[in-house]
């Protein structure tokens, strides 16, 4: 049976567009990488979805990767067991060939337009170009309104927190898991991701997906804010220091330093956040191999003073309702800025030759099958 995962390779964060699309494949571990280059609207996340379904059909576990932009849009797929990623080459996300020929291939959608009956709109298309430059340099800086925010709630949730006491849960945790492995001469190698993204519809999170072949799960819920990235970093250097190779999934207000989410597939053992903005429920999660998932809870407003918490209440019930504020108005504005890009696809979209396109496709996958 096929094991479909989402989850998005890059994200819209305070610090811009930020990417993690060096991890979709490393060159040694690939058979084949294909950059797809083409324009807005050329055809390539329909490209890359065809495929994906086609192999999924087959049998074969598939990663979709999806724009932040517009979450119904992919930046890229790997097909795990043959161990070959198709990836959106183009702006903002850049990939070109590293080791061209042995491994990396590139495949042009611009062949297959009608260049003249682009050029026709060429200054309309520099126009919204710049138009939607302009609406994402706003989003950002409400993102950057909203990581202040967001830092200010963390500092009163540090103040609270019982460190000792949830420190000696964690290590209860290590040592249950990983008691009977040695450490390694070999350490395990670590990707990162992002579970949930802020696009133009507001936060989409595909968590549930990641968990489909885990047998045991550890849901934290921690409040908006609160970073756990220290405990966090506690289970993925034990996993990694005996072997386990592993994927962490970032937070898109902290891209480069809270780990919001943990997968060890060796051992099929998670941990995953929740709070009101990436909300999991235990019915959501069903195992694909239908076997029995083992699901531990930790509250961490358990292991937190209950009267810094009262006493900080007004505070926090404000924090939380401005940084509501500012995550819509982010929402609002790359929403803005996703309606000025299809503007521009709507101009590309006519001037392609997609009956050609469909024949590539078709090669492509034949080519793969192989």
């Amino acid at each position: 049976m096929s094991v479909q995962r989402h989850y998005f390779p890059g994200n819209n964060t305070p610090l811009g567009f930020f990417s993690y699309y060096k991890y979709i494949l490393g060159q040694r571990e690939a058979n084949r990488i294909i950059c797809i280059k083409g324009g807005p609207g050329t055809g390539k996340s329909t490209f890359m979805k065809k495929i994906g379904e086609y192999f999924s059909e087959k049998g074969e576990d598939i990663d979709f990767l999806h724009c932040s932009a517009d979450e119904n849009s992919l930046d890229g797929i790997v097909i795990k067991n043959k161990k070959i990623a198709l990836i959106d080459g183009t702006s903002p996300h850049i990939t070109d060939p590293i080791t061209p020929g042995a491994v990396d291939r590139i495949v042009n959608l611009g062949e297959y337009w009608n260049e003249e009956g682009i050029a026709v709109n060429k200054n309309e298309i520099i126009d919204l170009n710049e138009e939607t430059s302009r609406w994402y340099r706003i989003a950002y800086n409400y993102l950057n309104a909203a990581k202040s925010v967001f830092r200010s709630l963390e500092e009163v949730y540090s103040q609270a927190l019982e460190a000792s006491e949830i420190y000696r849960v964690i290590a209860d945790i290590v040592e249950r898991e990983y008691g009977e492995y040695d450490i390694s001469l070999r350490p395990g190698k670590v990707k990162k991701f992002f579970a949930s993204g802020i696009t133009a519809t507001g936060n989409v999170n595909y968590i549930t997906s990641l968990l489909g072949n885990m047998e045991k799960i550890y849901m934290i819920n921690v409040p908006v804010g609160y970073s756990n990235t220290s405990l966090m970093e506690i289970v993925s250097e034990g996993a990694v220091y005996r072997g386990f190779d592993i994927e962490t999934y970032y937070c898109a207000m902290s891209p480069e330093e809270k780990i919001e989410h943990i997968i060890i597939p060796e051992l099929k053992t998670a941990f995953i956040s929740v709070n009101r903005y990436h909300d999991v429920e235990p019915w959501e999660i069903v195992n694909v191999e239908g076997k029995e998932q083992q699901i531990a809870f930790i509250d961490m407003n358990d292991y937190m003073d209950s009267m810094v918490l009262q006493n900080n209440e007004e505070l926090i019930e404000t924090l939380n309702d401005e940084y509501d504020i500012l995550l819509n108005n982010t929402v609002k504005y790359l929403s803005k800025a996703k309606e000025a890009h299809l503007m521009v696809e709507s101009m590309y979209i006519p001037n392609m030759n997609f009956t050609q396109i469909g024949a590539l496709i078709e090669e492509l996958e034949t080519e793969l099958d192989k």
